[in-house]
């Protein structure tokens, strides 16, 4: 099933449910590269971003009532540059309300208990 999102078919993301999460991954390609060897800052944000969509998108299921989702912000805390491999991101939804959700994401590499950002987004859900 394609994404939503443009910017997912730009940097190659796609989906990994092997573990039942709603993982998204992207693996190495130039078009994604920053400073020589790493991972552009802006993909990452990128893919965190969509890593929170992809969780509600999880947690609303084929709810046919499902709302549009808009960004009202989002905080990314870069830890360590993301090297020449691939990358992952996962995302758990704090909190639904009635009109705003709260989610949390990480994004790693080999090791997933040495990540490489986190962030933590609203999202506004327009019923």
């Amino acid at each position: 099933m394609p994404f939503d999102f443009p910017y997912a078919d730009v940097i190659g993301a796609r989906r990994n449910n092997a573990t039942g999460e709603p993982i998204l991954t992207i693996g190495w390609r130039h078009e994604v590269e920053g400073r020589p060897g790493f991972v552009h800052g802006g993909v990452i944000g990128g893919l965190l971003e969509m890593a929170c969509y992809e969780a509600l998108d999880h947690e609303f299921g084929r709810d046919e009532q499902k709302p549009r989702l808009k960004p009202i912000n989002i905080s990314i805390d870069y830890l360590r540059g993301g090297v020449m491999t691939d990358t992952h991101a996962v995302a758990h939804i704090v909190r639904i309300g009635k009109r705003v959700a709260n989610a949390s994401a990480v994004c790693w590499q080999d090791d997933r208990s040495r990540p490489i950002a986190t962030a933590r987004m609203h999202i506004l859900l327009d019923r």
